[in-house]
């Protein structure tokens, strides 16, 4: 089973910054497109920004100028940095890479639709 890692969550007050990190498996052939959403008790789950293998971003309305997210390859990593954070911002934060390709040998076998753990941020007021 592909697992991707998430950490960086946690408490701060409004204001504040977070930076969130999605890590993919080293054996990682190639990441097509990464994106985190974000779901808030009795809400229902909104994108909060995508970003293209190309680097090509788009986020949602509620988070641009204040979100940044970005990639490295090489890395296998995505990262979410949010800055002057909301309680409105409060969720559980899940990274998403719809399409990821494994090496087995001198083969790739591809995976799809692949989400991290949820990591918990709270922004205080």
């Amino acid at each position: 089973q592909v697992q991707l890692v998430e950490s960086g969550g946690g408490l701060v007050n409004a204001g504040g910054s977070l930076t969130l990190s999605c890590v993919a498996p080293e054996s990682i052939y190639d990441i097509g497109t990464g994106a985190w959403y974000r779901q808030a008790p009795g809400k229902q789950r909104e994108l909060v920004a995508s970003i293209t293998r190309g680097s090509d971003t788009d986020y949602a309305d509620s988070a641009k100028g204040r979100f940044t997210i970005s990639r490295d390859d090489a890395k296998n990593t995505v990262w979410l940095q949010m800055g002057s954070l909301k309680p409105e911002d409060t969720a559980v934060y899940y990274c998403n890479l719809p399409k990821i390709g494994l090496r087995f040998g001198d083969s790739i076998q591809y995976r799809y639709d692949l989400w991290g753990q949820g990591t918990q941020v709270t922004v205080s007021s």
